[in-house]
C-alpha cells in the first residue's frame, strides 16, 4: 500500500507546474508548507526522509528556542498531504523540572524502522544526546533513551550506514569553541565511541557537518564561523580524517545540507552570503543550491528563497527512490517549508561574484 501512496505522489508531483510565488526556478515542482497553522509559535531545525516513498518531516517548536516548552514534532506527506503535526518528544525530566529539546534528525534504519535523535537540555553547550524509535512509520514511538554520558547523536545532519553496519554520526560541541567530532555507533545499538575534533578552533570554528558518500570516501561538509563552509575527507568510514579546510565560496553562519545525487553530482543546500562578514542574523534572507562532481569545487544551482530581512534556515535535503529531491527548511521561524525539486533541471553554473544579491 505505502509503495502505491508513493506512486500516486509522485505522479501528483512530476503534473504540477513550477510555482509562481518564488523567483527560484523551472527545478522547483511544488512549493508548500507542512502546515499552514502550525501548533507552537516558533519552530525551527527540521530533517527530512524518505519512509518508503513518503516524505517524513521532524522538528523542534515551542515559545520560542530555548524555552522549556519546546518539544520534537512529526508530520507525514500523504497523497492528500501532509499528516498534523504530532508532538514525539519533550523535555519532561522527573518531578516538575523540563528542559527545551534541539535539532531533531530522523533516520530510516535497514530493517524500515524510524529513529529520530534529539537533544534535549538549557542550551547547545550543555545538552545531552536523545532518541526514539518508530516501527509504524512515526504513528507510535518506543520510550525516550538517553546515549551515553557526552555524546549527543548526530547533531544536526543525517548519519551515514557504515560497511561495518553502524552508524558515523556526525557531531560537533559548543563548550570550549566549535569543535567538530564524528560519533559512531555500534551495528546493536549500544556502543559508542568518537573521534576527534577535526579542527584546531584558533583556525576554524566549525560545528554541525553534514555528511556525502563520495565512494570510498566519505565528505563532511559544515558551517564555520569563517565565513565559508569547511571540508574534511575520511578514506576510512570515519576514522580518520584529513585536515580540515575552507570551501572557496561565501556562506552565512548557518546550518547547510548536502546528498549525493543518484546521477553523482553533489548537491548542497545552504543560505549564501552577500560578503565574507555577513553574521547568522543577517545572513539568512537566501536559500541556495549548489552544484559540485568532486566535492572541492562548486558551481552556483538554483535559488530557492529570497526575502531580505527574513529568514529562511537550516534546511535538510534528500533524494527519494523516484529521483526527486526534497528540500525542508525553517521559514520565518514560524513554519516548515517543503519544496520538491527536478534535480535533471538543476544545472550548475562558475560563481560570478556576489550571486543572489
Amino acid at each position: 500500500m505505502r509503495c502505491l501512496l508513493a506512486a500516486v505522489f509522485a505522479a501528483a508531483l512530476l503534473s504540477l507546474p513550477a510555482p509562481a510565488q518564488t523567483d527560484t526556478s523551472s527545478a522547483v515542482i511544488l512549493t508548500e508548507f507542512v502546515a499552514d497553522t502550525m501548533p507552537t509559535p516558533q519552530c525551527h531545525a527540521s530533517s527530512v526522509v524518505d519512509l518508503d516513498g513518503v516524505p517524513a518531516v521532524a522538528w523542534f517548536g515551542g515559545s520560542y528556542e530555548g524555552c522549556a516548552d519546546v518539544g520534537i514534532w512529526f508530520s507525514r506527506r500523504e497523497v492528500d498531504g501532509w499528516s498534523a503535526p504530532v508532538r514525539i518528544a519533550d523535555g519532561k525530566m522527573p518531578g516538575d523540572t523540563a528542559f527545551a529539546c534541539w535539532n531533531p534528525v530522523l533516520h530510516v534504519a535497514g530493517d524500515g524502522s524510524l529513529v529520530v535523535f534529539y537533544k534535549v537540555g538549557p542550551n547547545p553547550r550543555e545538552w545531552w544526546g536523545m532518541m526514539k524509535g518508530s516501527r509504524d512509520g512515526g504513528r507510535s514511538w518506543s520510550p525516550p533513551e538517553r546515549l551515553p554520558e557526552g555524546f549527543v547523536g548526530p547533531v544536526r545532519n543525517h548519519p551515514l550506514r557504515t560497511a561495518g553496519g553502524g552508524l558515523l554520526c556526525p557531531s560537533s560541541t559548543e563548550l570550549t569553541g566549535w569543535q567538530v567530532w564524528m560519533e559512531h555507533m555500534d551495528a546493536g545499538g549500544k556502543e559508542w565511541s568518537r573521534v576527534g575534533p577535526l579542527n584546531d578552533t584558533a583556525s576554524i570554528g566549525a560545528i554541525q557537518p553534514a555528511l556525502v558518500r563520495m565512494g570510498d570516501t566519505i565528505l563532511a561538509v559544515g558551517r564555520t564561523k569563517q565565513g565559508r563552509l569547511f571540508r574534511t575527507v575520511s578514506c576510512d568510514e570515519g576514522e580518520s580524517w584529513s585536515p580540515m579546510a575552507l570551501c572557496e565560496f561565501l556562506c552565512s553562519n548557518s546550518g547547510v545540507d548536502a546528498i549525493r545525487l543518484h546521477d553523482g553530482r553533489l548537491l548542497l543546500v545552504y543560505n549564501h552570503a552577500r560578503n565574507a562578514l555577513n553574521s547568522w542574523s543577517v545572513g539568512r534572507d537566501t536559500i541556495t543550491v549548489a552544484l559540485s562532481a568532486d566535492g572541492v569545487h562548486w558551481e552556483a544551482g538554483c535559488l530557492l528563497e529570497v526575502e531580505k530581512g527574513a529568514e529562511f534556515s537550516y534546511p535538510s535535503v534528500m533524494q527519494s527512490a523516484d529521483g526527486l529531491v526534497h528540500v525542508t527548511y525553517t521559514w520565518k521561524r514560524g513554519k516548515i517549508r517543503h519544496i520538491v525539486l527536478d534535480p535533471a533541471r538543476v544545472r550548475g553554473r562558475p560563481f560570478r561574484g556576489v550571486e543572489w544579491e
